[in-house]
C-alpha cells in the first residue's frame, strides 16, 4: 500500500515504544529494533500516546477493561475502561482512539506498532479486569478502533512480521 502521494506508508507507533515517559506509571517501555531507527530516519514514524490524546495525566492509575472483555466490547457499549481506584475512564480511552484514527489517517498510517497488554494498544492480548496482572486474549480500544478502519495492527511482540511486510511492500513498488 502506498499513500495517495506515492510514498511508502508511514506507522503508527506508541509513544512508549520510542522512549517517552507517557505510561500509567511515568515511564516509557523503549523498543529497541533495527528497524525502527530506520524508519525514524526515513520519517515513516507518527508517534502517539492515545491514552494521553484522549486527556489522560502521567502518571495515572492503572486500567483495565473490565469483565474479561475487550476494546471492540467498549467500542460497542458492551464494557467499560475502570482504574484500579474505581473511576470510569471509558469516555478518555474512546476519545483517545478516535483521535489516534485521525491522525493515522490524517499522516497516510496504514500499520500500527503498539504496545501489547494495554487497554488501548493491546492488539493480542489484554488484562481482564481484576488488576492481578493476568492476561488474556484481545484487544484494547484503540487497536480494535484502527483495526475496523482497515489499518493493520501489530503488537511490539510482532514487529518481525511488520519489518517483513514493510519489507515486501518496498520490494514490490
Amino acid at each position: 500500500m502506498k499513500t495517495s502521494n506515492d510514498q511508502p506508508s508511514k506507522i503508527l507507533i506508541s509513544a512508549c515504544l520510542l522512549g517517552h515517559a507517557v505510561r500509567y506509571d511515568g515511564k516509557g517501555k523503549p523498543l529497541s529494533y533495527p528497524a525502527i531507527d530506520r524508519w525514524r530516519q526515513e520519517g515513516r514514524l507518527v508517534t502517539i500516546c492515545p491514552e494521553m490524546a484522549g486527556g489522560m495525566a502521567v502518571p495515572r492509575p492503572p486500567a483495565e477493561i473490565e469483565g474479561g472483555a475487550c476494546g471492540l466490547d467498549v467500542l460497542q457499549g458492551r464494557a467499560r475502561v475502570l482504574e484500579v481506584t474505581g473511576g470510569d475512564v471509558t469516555a478518555q480511552f474512546i476519545a483517545g482512539a478516535e483521535k489516534a484514527l485521525a491522525f493515522a489517517k490524517d499522516n497516510g498510517c496504514d500499520y500500527a506498532l503498539l504496545i501489547d497488554g494495554s487497554p488501548s494498544c493491546g492488539s493480542v492480548a489484554v488484562y481482564d479486569g481484576s488488576f492481578s496482572g493476568r492476561k488474556h486474549a484481545g484487544n484494547g480500544v484503540t487497536a480494535a478502533l484502527l483495526a475496523q478502519a482497515g489499518i493493520t495492527v501489530f503488537s511490539d511482540g510482532e514487529i518481525d512480521a511488520l519489518v517483513a511486510l514493510v519489507e515486501a511492500q518496498a520490494v514490490s513498488s
